[in-house]
């Protein structure tokens, strides 16, 4: 599965789709159980169909329902763990990983949708739930994140100095080329652990949102947020807003925000001279399907039980939070966004990615994939790290500021 980006440069090792895909003729994703009642639940999770699986149609509406949802009943949860204390506490998890869950889905693909005005197709309602979500989760102002992303994402300036993408590593988590990998990790995972980071990366927010929108909007958010807080103390509930809502809004939002951040796109090496082109774009893109293989089936016995009772534990207590509360929505296939960015199959992201893979990618080289969160982190890393360290010097973006910084951590 190494090869070329459509008869461009060779890809380096960092980029390249790990070995060992297929065994014995069975590729990750088929040799996971392929149970009626399981089959659509674990490609929601891997993000991979199995061969020839049917696909199930979902529609803009129908994600946009499932975030609130989500939101919805974690608040709920949250509601009776405080309600009711003691052993109850426990439904804080639940809670929190609901209300994530949900607030991650509405920025990763319905903000983001809408300001490609690909929501609904619908230029008024696009930008009317753009603006909404912007300020519900006190992110970048609508319409700055909607044209500085085209621009500066999108176009030619993807993966340089100018992509905020690329700012952020640079200057935010204070990454360099040259770095080794565990480096990097401790550097990151310091910072997911640090006050001055939240506190920061959330005065950044503040002022991203504040600095991006109209006075119009400034004033809306401000009486959104005004009247929750006023009902919460009202209702003797502010304990309840604090620990349900906000946190997650905040501290957690913003862990998942990063780790995010560290999967998106890989770095061109020094030798790769050639940025132009659908190869070029293409090989700073992969998807990231989530899971592992699964145990030999020709196995028996105690080895058959206790292969597979890890690899359903792994795949509950690993794989589902890394699915469900970092690479939420459409990011496992955000190769897909890269190579289609007004496509209309968006919201079948999964099943659209795979037919076009099965096509051929008519007019682009192959897709590419990483299995698993981690690996995926450490594919960036280490693309990072054989980077042109005179291309990625931070020293050359001394005029950006903090507040373009951290808005620059989602896609």
């Amino acid at each position: 599965m190494i090869g070329s980006a459509g008869g461009g440069a060779p890809l380096p090792p960092v980029h390249d789709v790990p070995m060992g895909e297929h065994r014995d003729g069975v590729s990750v994703r088929d040799s996971m159980p392929r149970l009626g009642v399981l089959a659509l639940p674990l490609t929601l999770l891997t993000g991979k169909p199995t061969a020839g699986q049917r696909p199930f149609r979902f529609t803009p509406t129908a994600h946009l329902v499932n975030a609130l949802l989500s939101v919805g009943c974690g608040l709920v949860a949250g509601w009776f763990a405080l309600r009711w204390s003691g052993w109850a506490l426990l439904l804080l998890v639940p809670c929190w990983s609901m209300v994530l869950h949900g607030i991650r889905n509405l920025r990763m693909m319905m903000f983001h949708q809408c300001a490609h005005r690909n929501m609904w197709n619908r230029r008024r309602a696009d930008s009317a739930l753009g603006r909404f979500i912007a300020a519900l989760l006190v992110i970048q102002g609508f319409t700055a994140y909607s044209r500085e992303h085209v621009v500066d994402h999108h176009a030619v300036n993807h993966m340089t100095l100018r992509d905020p993408t690329v700012q952020a590593f640079l200057l935010t988590l204070r990454l360099r080329p040259g770095m080794s990998r565990r480096d990097m990790w401790r550097r990151v995972l310091g910072l997911l652990v640090s006050p001055r980071f939240h506190t920061t990366f959330l005065i950044a927010r503040v002022r991203s949102y504040a600095h991006g929108s109209s006075t119009r909007a400034r004033i809306g958010a401000v009486a959104l947020h005004g009247s929750v807080a006023a009902t919460a103390v009202a209702a003797d509930a502010a304990v309840f807003l604090l620990v349900c809502w906000l946190l997650p809004l905040t501290v957690f939002f913003q862990v998942s925000n990063t780790l995010r951040l560290c999967v998106k796109h890989t770095f061109p090496t020094a030798d790769q001279r050639d940025r132009r082109g659908r190869a070029y774009f293409a090989s700073l893109t992969n998807a990231i399907f989530i899971g592992e293989r699964a145990p030999d089936r020709a196995l028996r016995g105690p080895r058959a039980a206790a292969a597979w009772t890890r690899w359903w534990a792994r795949l509950l207590v690993v794989h589902f939070p890394a699915r469900y509360l970092v690479l939420t929505g459409d990011t496992v296939c955000h190769d897909f966004h890269h190579r289609f960015p007004m496509s209309r199959q968006w919201a079948d992201y999964i099943f659209a990615r795979e037919a076009d893979a099965a096509a051929g990618t008519p007019g682009w080289p192959p897709y590419r994939h990483v299995w698993g969160l981690v690996p995926a982190i450490d594919a960036v890393f280490d693309s990072l790290r054989v980077a042109d360290p005179a291309e990625y010097d931070p020293d050359r973006l001394a005029d950006v500021s903090s507040r373009e910084l951290f808005a620059a951590f989602d896609d």
